[in-house]
């Protein structure tokens, strides 16, 4: 099982440069095994063009030390841990630094659901963190990192299932999901989400924010008990 984890999250980092959503190194893909309580995360600073599926670490869910691997994992990892330990219907994180989203995360901006394209994927804004303190980035950064997430959830009363999606201020975006390769869509589908939503606001001072009737159409038209966007229903 944990090889068949390795694999898929291999496949999901190499995503990341496909859809267009990293430069360099700046991503990473994590998924979870919750009966083992391990998670599997690329290791840090590995170009993915030369990333192997047996590269991919493994790290000890409670204790966040790694169990297997030869190199170091991601330096994101405690925030992934987090992640996992306080929101625990997820089944994978990604962090990149893809540049529209980052944008909003350093103009210290939401991305505001402006459109259908935006209440597919995600049940309202997607809200943006406090920035860390100086106490808080000297003392546990990327534990720190997953915490100011987990805080802004809890005090906008969000659920991480219906908008999965956040935006570190002076960072950058974390999109999760119930398997790696949905929680990369997620992050590449934000990208997009940001993108247009600059240029809407280029164009207009208007509030424009979709009515909560046509989120709540094409939010659960796709996601839900009575969804029937695709073919599952059949």
């Amino acid at each position: 099982m944990l090889e068949s984890l390795k694999q898929e999250v291999y496949e999901a980092n190499l995503l990341l440069p496909k859809y267009g959503i990293v430069t360099f190194t700046w991503g990473n893909v994590s998924g979870i095994d919750r009966e083992r309580g391990i998670f599997a995360i690329k290791p840090s600073g590995v170009p993915y063009e030369t990333l192997r599926p047996e590269d991919i670490v493994l790290v000890d869910l409670e204790t966040g030390k790694v169990v297997e691997g030869e190199l170091n994992p991601s330096s994101d990892t405690p925030t992934h841990r987090v992640l996992y330990e306080e929101f625990p219907t997820l089944g994978a994180v990604v962090h990149t630094h893809s540049p529209w989203a980052v944008s909003f995360a350093e103009a210290g901006l939401p991305i505001e659901a402006m459109g259908t394209t935006h209440a597919d994927s995600f049940y309202g804004d997607v809200p943006v963190t406090d920035a860390l303190t100086r106490e808080e980035i000297e003392s546990a950064y990327e534990e720190n990192t997953g915490k100011v997430i987990v805080r802004t959830f809890s005090k906008l009363g969000l659920d991480p299932d219906a908008v999965p999606a956040v935006l570190v201020r002076q960072h950058g975006p974390f999109t999760w999901g119930p398997t790696p390769k949905k929680a990369v869509e997620n992050a590449k589908v934000l990208d997009v989400v940001a993108e247009m939503n600059y240029h809407a606001l280029q164009l207009t001072r208007a509030d424009c924010r979709v009515p909560q009737y046509l989120l709540d159409k094409h939010y659960y038209r796709k996601h839900g008990a009575h969804a029937y966007y695709g073919q599952a229903q059949r």
